[in-house]
């Protein structure tokens, strides 16, 4: 056995409990497959030191341009990162070796006195006030909102999850709303008074799934990783991420979107690909929906990729252009 097969591999993850949290899942996974040992590797992004809310430090590759210097530069071996992070164009000195088995990708409501959004919106007395980071679920909560003929007051938020939990503890906000993956993967999503419908909030493009990336160059270990992929998930979260790349949005735009496969008793044949843009305020949303084949080979993702244009097309026909902030009109 050669000193390479023997030596551990690093694998990159951001400091956060939740990325730590994720990573090590992972690099239990990679000690399995490979008989390696994998030790985890530190980094501090961007998105982890500045206190601008996401929306004003445009969100797209914050969280993961440090971790991807440090591949290239052979600090790291691999990288875990959050899907939703990633921006949409992967770079070509890059590969996505895995994409592994998406956890619930709803979004949750952890709300004061074990409140649902409904209960929460009741009292016409006060103005519900729920924080979220996030300008897709802000379009979307006010929408909700709007459509119960009431009215929520959206607060900008950061900081890790506890930090944002606290919030809720100590009474400066009602509730606030995170994704149900993260809670999960750290224990907590016991803590959620609502797991929040596709119906009435779509979630972020790629949110509950993970992304393990490697150095194109390291062909052997993308070939390994590859065993951790799972072809559905892939498929579902590529027509997402191709819908947001073809409305030319970042992760800090008011979109979501949500692919579905619907299965028959031998497998997952046709796949639902649902869309949302929306204005902060809840006033205006374009939201439409498309159906296509799930592919017949993991290799050729051209469908999940076609569904995904196919139908920002048809959202920016319907005026879609004109409610993301950072598409250049």
């Amino acid at each position: 056995m050669t000193d390479s097969t023997m030596r551990a591999l690093r694998l990159g993850t951001r400091r956060s409990k939740l990325a730590m949290a994720q990573s090590g899942h992972v690099a239990e996974a990679v000690r399995e497959l490979t008989g390696r040992p994998v030790e985890l590797v530190e980094i501090t992004t961007y998105g982890d030191t500045s206190r601008e809310h996401l929306a004003q430090i445009g969100g797209t590759g914050v969280f993961v341009s440090a971790l991807r210097d440090a591949l290239l530069a052979g600090e790291i071996d691999f990288a875990v990162h959050s899907l939703k992070d990633l921006p949409t164009a992967q770079p070509g000195n890059l590969t996505l070796a895995a994409v592994p088995v998406r956890v619930d990708p709803r979004d949750a409501l952890i709300a004061r006195d074990g409140l649902t959004f409904e209960e929460l919106t009741a009292d016409e007395g006060r103005v519900a006030r729920i924080g979220t980071g996030s300008p897709r679920r802000m379009a979307q909560l006010n929408a909700w909102a709007r459509s119960l003929g009431r009215r929520v007051e959206t607060v900008p938020i950061r900081g890790n999850i506890d930090s944002r939990l606290g919030f809720v503890e100590k009474g400066e906000l009602d509730g606030v709303v995170l994704a149900a993956a993260g809670l999960t993967r750290i224990g907590r999503i016991d803590e959620a008074t609502q797991l929040l419908s596709p119906d009435v909030v779509l979630p972020a493009p790629g949110q509950g799934a993970l992304a393990v990336e490697c150095a194109a160059v390291n062909a052997d270990l993308a070939a390994q990783l590859a065993e951790l992929d799972d072809p559905f998930t892939r498929a579902a979260v590529t027509a997402e991420r191709s819908l947001l790349a073809a409305l030319e949005a970042g992760c800090s735009a008011p979109v979501g979107a949500l692919a579905d496969l619907r299965a028959d008793e031998q497998a997952a044949t046709e796949m639902r690909l649902r869309g949302v843009v929306g204005s902060t305020d809840g006033s205006v949303l374009v939201q439409l929906s498309t159906t296509g084949h799930v592919p017949a080979s993991p290799d050729d993702m051209t469908a999940p990729l076609n569904m995904g244009r196919e139908l920002a097309a048809e959202m920016l026909a319907k005026g879609a252009a004109g409610l993301m902030g950072e598409r250049a009109l």
